[in-house]
């Protein structure tokens, strides 16, 4: 199998995937000519984003600190929320601002028209001296505070950001252990695929994983 046919493959699995939506292509029609060649563009742009975040923050993915992944809403980057913030907390601390600035040169660099989702994430540790009502308050609040840096410190454009909180109830490991609970809290800073939804098709909720491109 030769690259051209392995990549329109990839593009193909890509496009289901990006987009929750199924494509029929047809030989020749002019229409899925464009759409091959705009996901192509896409997923070159992805795969290039990828491969500078993982030069670049090589050591933080080394320590298992930060995880790069392609899914299905798009190419996320994981960051373990105690590398981030206190216990509690929703200021980011100071030793974090370097991994964020390496996030931020390739988000206005490498793909400046892609628009960015920032999701937070809890364990289920029940909120008890913090303040917080709940762990989508903390969620949430931690969401922004990274948002709110991209915009105001490193110069992302509020048009292409935005911020949401799932507190406990996505996690990605059992939270009955130590580690679990460590993986569970994080913030996922998600670079959204350019796809548009075809007339008469209904969108899938995004789930687990269908290219892992490491």
């Amino acid at each position: 199998m030769n690259n051209k046919i392995i990549k329109t493959a990839c593009i193909l699995i890509i496009s289901v995937a990006f987009s929750g939506c199924t494509f029929v292509f047809q030989k020749g029609r002019r229409s899925d000519v464009q759409k091959i060649e705009e996901l192509s563009t896409q997923l070159d742009e992805l795969m290039q984003a990828k491969k500078l975040l993982e030069a670049r923050l090589n050591k933080e993915i080394q320590d298992e600190d930060i995880k790069l992944q392609m899914m299905e809403k798009g190419l996320v980057i994981t960051v373990v929320g105690d590398m981030l913030f206190d216990s509690g907390k929703a200021e980011i601390k100071n030793e974090a601002y370097l991994v964020l600035d390496k996030v931020a040169r390739i988000l206005k660099e490498n793909v400046p028209d892609y628009n960015i989702g920032i999701e937070g994430h809890t364990d289920n540790q029940p909120i008890q001296y913090s303040g917080w009502k709940s762990n989508w308050e903390l969620s949430t609040a931690r969401a922004l505070s990274v948002l709110h840096y991209l915009v105001d410190k490193k110069g992302l454009s509020p048009d292409r950001l935005s911020a949401i909180g799932y507190g406990e109830y996505r996690p990605v490991e059992d939270n009955d252990t130590k580690e679990g609970r460590r993986l569970n809290r994080r913030v996922e800073i998600v670079i959204l695929p350019k796809i548009k939804k075809i007339k008469g098709t209904q969108e899938a909720p995004f789930k687990e994983p269908l290219v892992n491109i490491k």
